[in-house]
């Protein structure tokens, strides 16, 4: 398994590590952090393990295990709070982000710019989940059929409603106005002190993510997981 690039790597891993199944499960029998000490890249920790091969899934939860590991703790927090799926995790590291960014704003300006910034604002109409369905009848059709229709397109209205549940359920969605910089100060700061707060925050959480990445890339580089250092 070989990723093509660092951010593929850290994205795969973190969307991995949100995933609950047996499959996620399997990893822990592959990492083992005294490894890191023997310098024994994935394939020799899947041959000493004694396993054939490994699942997409399992390699992305090994690579999120060994960067946890390895990273300092505010660069593990960065790429978390950027790129996670998992909304916990995501919120906590937001959280701890917050503590290493130095800014003259107040802590609401900071909690409100460091979170707008790990979670964008959607562009564009909502999904909205649907509350009814409709169905054309034949005015002649008998009652059985009639009913038999009915019960079906109330199926899989019902159906689509759980898939499109599903998908709101794994993202964190905020209201438009929380994007809306004049609830993010209560003191009257001019609009052009604001920007350049939020602007500044925003630079050094990107910068910390840089960072992290380019320290992930060393990591996984060695392990011969990435294309672009595979050689």
């Amino acid at each position: 398994m070989i990723y093509p690039g660092v951010l593929n790597a850290v994205v795969s891993a973190l969307a991995a590590e949100a995933i609950d199944n047996t499959s996620k499960q399997a990893w822990q029998k592959l990492y083992n952090s005294a490894d890191e000490e023997e310098g024994g890249d994935l394939a020799t920790l899947v041959r000493s393990r004694g396993a054939d091969t490994i699942d997409r899934t399992q390699v992305d939860c090994w690579v999120s295990a060994r960067l946890h590991s390895a990273l300092e703790q505010k660069h593990w927090d960065a790429l978390v709070a950027k790129y996670s799926t998992h909304k916990g995790r995501k919120v906590q590291a937001i959280a701890a982000l917050q503590t290493q960014i130095n800014t003259p704003a107040p802590k609401l300006f900071l909690f409100k710019a460091s979170t707008a910034w790990a979670i964008p604002q959607l562009k564009g109409a909502r999904p909205k989940v649907a509350t009814s369905v409709s169905v054309e009848i034949p005015i002649d059709a008998p009652e059985w059929r009639r009913e038999a229709v009915v019960k079906a397109a109330l199926a899989a209205g019902q159906a689509k409603v759980k898939r499109d549940s599903s998908r709101s359920a794994d993202m964190i969605v905020l209201k438009d106005s929380f994007y809306d910089m004049n609830t993010w100060d209560n003191d009257g700061t001019p609009e052009s002190t604001r920007r350049r707060w939020r602007q500044d925050i925003g630079k050094a959480a990107d910068d910390l993510v840089n960072e992290a990445l380019a320290h992930a890339a060393d990591i996984l580089g060695g392990e011969g997981l990435l294309i672009e250092l595979a050689a």
